[in-house]
């Protein structure tokens, strides 16, 4: 466990803090985008049964994404060790996204700051996929903390935790598994049977880091100035009050941490969702909820790597 060089995640991790995802950069996500689009017709179209073509769907982008990550570094490493450890850094660099989750939910909220709710909900209808027309102050801030809370276990901690025990081929294979689950993981007439595979397998893949997550959360709410025991008995207590088995985790710890309430009502394609409710509304959702969750954010995936630090340490000594 924990088998990625220190010299390789490092410095993946100190270009995600300072750079975030480049827009001049070709990122791996966009490629397993086209990917997925370029398959499903056919797949659709010559397998009757959706679910199989699903299933074949899985296989051929995560199998494709493995396979080009391990021979572009193996080739690389065959040129030069220095450009394979310099490949092994970019692509760990491209399964991160602290930096760009920041970036993206800041846009929002600082258009909320400025009095500015069109252009927040424009900011925040490029980052969740719930309706933003119509929401409210409240709402666009309890929507921009629940999906930085959600973020941290899928976009940080869970790609974090397949770099530290696989290095960048599982890194990558699990962006491929979450890509996968993002554009055909829908429970509706199109994707219910052909992006059932998807959605089962993202659910698989991030059942660990969604809970190590949680108790990241919890162990640095202290630390980022929240409160631990709030966040332990809300992940215990509502943990589960979410349609997805892993999501409600870390919301849960989040709004124990922050003493806010998420979930409730969202729109869908115009369609109304009751969510079950998460947390108690201690305090009103606001600028200080945001700002309490990218701390919770932050402080858990220092955590963690403080964690591999220490067992790095204890290998070596």
């Amino acid at each position: 466990m924990f088998g990625i060089a220190p010299l390789i995640l490092l410095p993946a991790v100190a270009l995600d803090l300072l750079l975030g995802d480049p827009r001049w950069l070709p990122h791996p996500v966009v490629g397993i985008g086209r990917l997925v689009s370029a398959l499903e017709k056919p797949l659709r179209r010559l397998i009757r049964n959706q679910r199989l073509a699903g299933v074949l769907l899985l296989i051929c982008v995560v199998g494709t994404t493995v396979l080009l990550a391990f021979l572009l570094l193996k080739g690389a490493a065959a040129l030069h060790a220095s450009l394979g450890a310099a490949l092994a850094a970019v692509l760990a660099w491209t399964c991160l996204a602290a930096r760009s989750l920041q970036r993206e939910s800041g846009l929002v909220a600082d258009r909320l700051v400025a009095g500015d709710l069109e252009g927040a909900r424009h900011y925040l209808s490029r980052i969740v996929g719930r309706d933003t027309a119509d929401l409210d102050e409240a709402e666009i801030w309890r929507a921009l903390v629940e999906t930085v809370a959600e973020n941290t276990s899928d976009g940080i901690i869970a790609p974090l935790f397949y770099l530290l025990i696989g290095g960048p081929v599982l890194g990558l294979a699990y962006k491929a598994v979450n890509t996968l689950d993002s554009m055909v993981g829908y429970k509706n007439e199109r994707y219910l049977e052909f992006g059932w595979a998807s959605a089962r397998f993202d659910d698989l893949a991030n059942w660990l880091p969604a809970r190590l997550t949680g108790f990241l959360m919890v162990v640095a709410a202290p630390i980022v100035g929240l409160s631990a025991g709030k966040s332990f008995k809300m992940m215990i207590r509502d943990g589960s009050n979410h349609s997805s088995p892993n999501s409600g985790i870390p919301e849960a710890a989040a709004s124990g941490a922050l003493g806010i309430r998420l979930g409730g009502m969202n729109r869908y394609f115009g369609q109304p969702v009751e969510k079950p409710t998460i947390g108690d509304p201690l305090r009103e959702l606001s600028r200080e909820s945001y700002q309490g969750v990218i701390r919770l954010m932050y402080g858990s995936m220092a955590l963690l790597l403080v964690m591999w630090g220490v067992v790095i340490a204890v290998r070596y000594l």
